[in-house]
């Protein structure tokens, strides 16, 4: 017994007609339907979310929102541009990373009790 007689009974396929032997359009395509399916459920929709999730978040940054980059350094939004974020790491220490780099939002008032 193989995987196509779950799906397609043995008996409805040789009364389909044809030569014996040959395996119906519906069998040979129903595989690859499926494993299209499974793939955009596991891999491709999840990572659009979080892509959707990235912009909205990037969208509402505001200045003196406490951030976190990609690189792992934490600071204050100080200035807001086009594509770059000035970012306060320090007292009068500022750097400037682009915008996309800006992977989360703290809570206020987390990198005074840090």
């Amino acid at each position: 017994m193989s995987l196509l007689d779950i799906f397609v009974s043995p008996a409805a396929a040789q009364a389909a007609g044809g030569a014996a032997g040959q395996p119906s359009m519906l069998g040979s395509i129903l595989p690859l339907i499926i494993i299209f399916i499974v793939f955009w459920f596991l891999l491709l929709r999840p990572q659009m979310k979080r892509a959707k999730e990235h912009r909205e978040l990037l969208a509402k940054l505001q200045k003196g929102d406490e951030v976190i980059t990609s690189g792992g350094l934490a600071g204050r939004i100080e200035d807001l541009g086009e594509s770059f974020v000035t970012v306060e790491i320090a007292d009068k220490v500022s750097i400037k990373v682009q915008r996309g780099a800006v992977t989360a939002v703290l809570p206020k008032g987390t990198l005074k009790s840090a």
